[in-house]
């Protein structure tokens, strides 16, 4: 039975359809997003999160956008939340996608 997780994945692959060599695999009760062998992204309870580096978390957090936390105990600090104004527009949110990609 799909939850509203699911839709919210088909939707994020959706926007993303442009992006070449897009793949998407279940993992620690989300989805890994995946350009050809790169893992660049994460689907977890309805909210995407992109690998960041030193030149790219300023986009994020002047937004206010937080880190990935799977559980209280855990912070991974390489992947932030993508706001929604880049969620949801197509080509923003694909161009992010490949530069989170070529890390």
């Amino acid at each position: 039975m799909p939850s509203e997780h699911d839709g919210f994945k088909d939707f994020v692959l959706d926007q993303l359809a442009d992006l070449r060599g897009l793949t998407c695999r279940a993992m620690f009760g989300g989805h890994g997003l995946y350009q050809h062998t790169t893992f660049f992204g994460i689907i977890h309870k309805g909210r995407l999160y992109f690998k960041v580096t030193p030149e790219t978390i300023r986009r994020y957090t002047e937004q206010g956008m937080k880190p990935f936390r799977p559980n209280a105990k855990q912070t991974l600090k390489s992947f932030y939340e993508v706001p929604i104004d880049v969620l949801e527009d197509t080509e923003q949110l694909v161009t992010w996608a490949a530069e989170s990609a070529q890390q």
